[in-house]
C-alpha cells in the first residue's frame, strides 16, 4: 500500500502564465483602490499609493515585453492599464 498523497484533480491546476501574471498584479491594484476586498481580511481597504505602484509595474511589463507578446496579450495588457487607470482617476 502506497503512502503516497494522492495528486489533486488536474481542474485545480493553476497555470502559469502572463495573463494570470497580469491579473493578478491588477487585482491587487483594485484592491488597493477599494474597489474589492482584500480576500486575507475581507475588509475593503484604500492604498492610492499601493494601486499606482502595481499599475507602475503592469506598465513596467509592458515595457519590457514589447515586441515579445502576441496581439491578443498585446490587447489584453493595454486594457487592463487603461481601465486601472481610469479607475485610479476616478477614485481620486
Amino acid at each position: 500500500m502506497s503512502t503516497e498523497p494522492t495528486p489533486p484533480p488536474e481542474s485545480n491546476k493553476m497555470e502559469a502564465s502572463l495573463s494570470t501574471l497580469i491579473l493578478s498584479i491588477a487585482s491587487t491594484a483594485a484592491m488597493a483602490m477599494g474597489l474589492a476586498p482584500n480576500p486575507a481580511t475581507n475588509k475593503t481597504e484604500k492604498n492610492m499609493e499601493m494601486a499606482r505602484f502595481n499599475i507602475d509595474l503592469l506598465m513596467v511589463l509592458q515595457k519590457k515585453t514589447k515586441n515579445n507578446l502576441d496581439s491578443e496579450e498585446v490587447k489584453f495588457l493595454e486594457s487592463v492599464i487603461r481601465d486601472l487607470q481610469l479607475k485610479y482617476i476616478q477614485q481620486q
